[in-house]
């Protein structure tokens, strides 16, 4: 089993910068691929980014060049530098952390962009 703990959400305004973390506790041992997704209110979850253990990264279109993932193997912990955050990234943001054959989430962390 994996524990996931978010932190980093808030308001902030069109223009800004959040950072998420989420770290990982439990069997981290197998942990592969590390990533976040979102979901805004009506519409399905999408996914954001990702990267692998070894840092090889994936991003969807609507953030690259304004988002950042990283992570800290050696803390089990996956980062999500936002920038130049729009009015439309507002969503709730969920951790996701693949160990093994398993997938498991995070609690999800609440980001509202004002415009």
């Amino acid at each position: 089993q994996v524990q996931l703990v978010e932190s980093g959400g808030g308001l902030v305004q069109a223009g800004g910068s959040l950072r998420l973390s989420c770290a990982a506790s439990g069997s981290t041992f197998s942990i592969g691929y590390m990533g976040w997704n979102r979901q805004a209110p009506g519409k399905q979850r999408e996914l954001v980014a990702t990267i692998g253990r070894r840092g090889t990264t994936n991003y969807a279109d609507s953030v690259k060049g304004r988002f950042t993932i990283s992570r800290d193997n050696a803390k089990n912990t996956v980062y999500l530098q936002m920038n130049n955050l729009k009015p439309e990234d507002t969503a709730v943001y969920y951790c996701r952390v693949d160990e093994n054959t398993s997938i498991y989430w995070g609690q999800g962390t609440q980001v509202t962009v004002s415009s």
